[in-house]
C-alpha cells in the first residue's frame, strides 16, 4: 500500500522514543492490552493537547528499528468476534479507530490512529486509563492527570478538527484565500511565502504536518476556504444557501436557488449584496413610514447572517445554514438549537459553541463585539416599523424570521405581545423605560388610539412578558421580566 503521508508518519514517529501518545509493538496483539492502550493514549493524547496518540507494530521499542509484523487487523479475531468490532463495543464514548497498512523496506507494518478524548475520558471496560512514561494505569490512580484531562476537554472545539491534512506549503494559499485574511484584518500580506504560513498557524487556520507539510484545520477552511468541496467531513454541507420562493410557503415555486461555496469570510459580503438585491423595496410599503425602502432592514439581515455562522452546530452533519426569502418573510436557519432560551437572545450575555470561530469574525468586524448584534436586529426592525423579528427553536435548529410591512391592525396577538416585550427589553438596555407613548412610536399607532396600545400592555402584563418598572409608581413605566 502507497500512502505517502504514513510513510511520513511512521518514520516521524520512529524519530522519537515511546511515549505518553506512541507506543511500539511487534506481534503481541492480545485485545485486552490494546484496549486499554486506546483508552491511555486517546486520554493522553487530549492531556498534551496532541490530536492523535498511535500504537505501531513491526517497529521495535528499543531502537525503533523495522522488523515488520505478523499482526493483520483486517481478518484477526477475539473471542470469536472481528478483531476491531470486539474493541470498538468495548470502548465508551465510542473512538473512530483508524489501522492502516503499510510495506516499510520490504516489511509490513500496522498503524493504529487514535483519535484523543473530545467529550469525556476514553474508558475500555468501564475503566479509563492514562499514559505514565510507557505504563498504562487506571486514570483514578493519578488525581492530577485526571484534572489536566478535564480541563483540557472543556475547551475542545471542532474549529481545532483537521479538514485537510498533508498539504504542500505550496498548495495551501491554493486552498485557502489567505489574501482575505489579511484584508480582513486589516494587515499587508507578508511578502515570503513561509510568513504567510506562519501567521495562518498563529491564528490556529492550519498547523505543522509530518514529512514538512501543513494541516488545515476547520478553522481555516470553513473561514477562508476556496471551495470547501476540497476539504473532508463534509465541510461542503456547511455551505451557505439561499433559496427564494414566489410565495408564502416552501411549496411554492422556488425561482432563485444559490450555493456559496466559499468560506464565509470570504462570501459574506456577496451572501449579503445576493439577498439584499433580491428583497423589493417597494415605494408605498403602507406604514407610517411612506418612502422606498426594502421590506427588510439590511442591518438586521447582516447581523442574522452572521449570527447564524457563528452560533451553529458544527457537529450536526449534513446540513448548514440556510437563507429563505419568502413574499412576506425571511427566515434564516442555522443547524443546532440555541445555547440560550430563543426569549432571551435580547439580554443573555453571548455563548457560542464556536469560540475561535466567533473570536475571529469579531476581529474582522464581520459581526458585533459583545453579543450586541440581537440590539442591533431589533433596534432596526423597530425604526423601520417592521413586525417583531420571530426567534425560535425548530427541529434542532435555530430560526430567526423577519417580517415585510404591515399595519398595527395587521399583527396578531402574539406579534404585539411580542413586539411590546422586545420594546421593553431594547428600551431598559439603552437606560430607559418602556411607556404607552414609545410603545405607540414603535408600532405607529396614533395619539387617538392609545387604548389600543394600553390593551397591548395590559396583556403583556398578564402573560409576565413585563412588569412595572416601580409598582408604588404607576407613570414610572415598564420594563421586561428578566430586569
Amino acid at each position: 500500500m502507497s500512502d505517502p503521508r504514513l510513510f511520513a508518519l511512521i518514520e516521524d514517529l520512529r524519530q522519537r522514543p515511546e511515549s505518553t501518545t506512541v507506543e511500539f509493538k511487534g506481534n503481541n496483539t492480545d485485545a485486552n492490552m490494546v484496549g486499554r492502550l486506546v483508552s491511555a493514549l486517546s486520554n493522553a493524547a487530549r492531556v498534551e493537547d496532541r490530536e492523535f496518540g498511535y500504537v505501531v507494530w513491526g517497529v521495535r521499542d528499543e531502537d525503533q528499528a523495522v522488523v515488520g509484523t505478523r499482526f493483520d487487523p483486517a481478518s484477526e479475531t477475539w473471542q470469536h468476534q472481528p478483531y476491531e468490532f470486539w474493541l470498538a463495543q468495548r470502548l465508551n464514548p465510542s473512538v473512530a479507530l483508524s489501522f492502516k497498512e503499510v510495506d516499510i523496506a520490504d516489511e509490513r507494518v500496522v498503524l493504529l490512529e487514535i483519535p484523543a478524548a473530545t467529550v469525556a475520558p476514553i474508558e475500555f471496560n468501564n475503566t479509563a486509563y492514562i499514559r505514565m512514561g510507557s505504563a498504562t494505569p487506571r486514570l483514578s490512580e493519578y488525581p492530577d492527570r485526571q484534572q489536566a484531562l478535564w480541563s483540557n476537554l472543556r475547551p475542545y472545539a471542532w474549529e481545532g478538527g483537521v479538514a485537510r491534512q498533508f498539504v504542500p506549503a505550496g498548495e495551501v494559499t491554493e486552498l485557502l484565500k489567505a489574501g482575505s485574511y489579511f484584508e480582513r484584518l486589516g494587515r499587508p500580506a507578508p511578502a515570503s511565502p513561509d510568513l504567510v504560513l506562519e501567521e495562518l498557524a498563529r491564528d490556529r487556520l492550519i498547523a505543522r504536518d509530518v514529512g514538512g507539510r501543513w494541516k488545515i484545520l476547520n478553522l481555516g477552511a470553513i473561514l477562508f476556504a476556496r471551495n470547501l468541496g476540497e476539504f473532508e467531513f463534509g465541510l461542503d454541507r456547511k455551505a451557505v444557501r439561499f433559496v427564494a420562493y414566489d410565495g408564502d410557503g416552501r411549496t411554492s415555486t422556488a425561482t432563485h436557488r444559490w450555493e456559496f461555496p466559499q468560506g464565509y469570510a470570504v462570501c459574506i459580503d456577496a451572501v449579503n449584496d445576493y439577498v439584499n438585491t433580491l428583497v423589493p423595496a417597494p415605494e408605498d410599503n403602507g406604514t407610517v413610514v411612506r418612502q422606498a425602502a426594502p421590506l427588510f432592514p439590511s442591518v438586521a439581515v447582516r447581523e442574522l447572517i452572521a449570527n447564524a455562522l457563528i452560533h451553529q452546530d458544527m457537529t450536526i452533519t449534513g446540513a448548514g445554514p440556510m437563507v429563505e426569502l419568502f413574499r412576506d418573510r425571511l427566515e434564516i436557519t442555522n443547524p443546532g438549537v440555541p445555547l440560550v432560551d430563543a426569549d432571551r437572545f435580547l439580554d443573555a450575555p453571548p455563548r457560542s459553541r464556536n469560540e475561535a470561530l466567533a473570536a475571529l469574525m469579531r476581529r474582522m468586524g464581520l459581526c458585533e463585539e459583545g453579543g450586541t448584534g440581537i440590539d442591533k436586529v431589533v433596534e432596526a426592525v423597530e425604526a423601520a416599523q417592521r413586525p417583531p423579528p420571530d426567534f425560535r427553536a425548530v427541529a434542532n435548529a435555530t430560526r430567526v424570521t423577519l417580517f415585510g410591512p404591515r399595519r398595527f391592525a395587521e399583527l396578531t396577538t402574539e406579534e404585539r405581545l411580542r413586539a411590546c416585550y422586545l420594546h421593553a427589553g431594547l428600551t431598559y438596555l439603552h437606560g430607559g423605560r418602556m411607556r404607552n407613548s414609545t410603545l405607540r412610536k414603535r408600532l405607529g399607532v396614533s395619539q387617538r388610539n392609545a387604548s389600543q396600545v394600553s390593551h397591548v400592555i395590559r396583556q403583556a402584563l398578564d402573560r409576565d412578558l413585563i412588569r412595572s418598572a416601580d409598582p408604588d409608581r404607576p407613570r414610572s413605566g415598564y420594563v421586561p421580566f428578566w430586569a
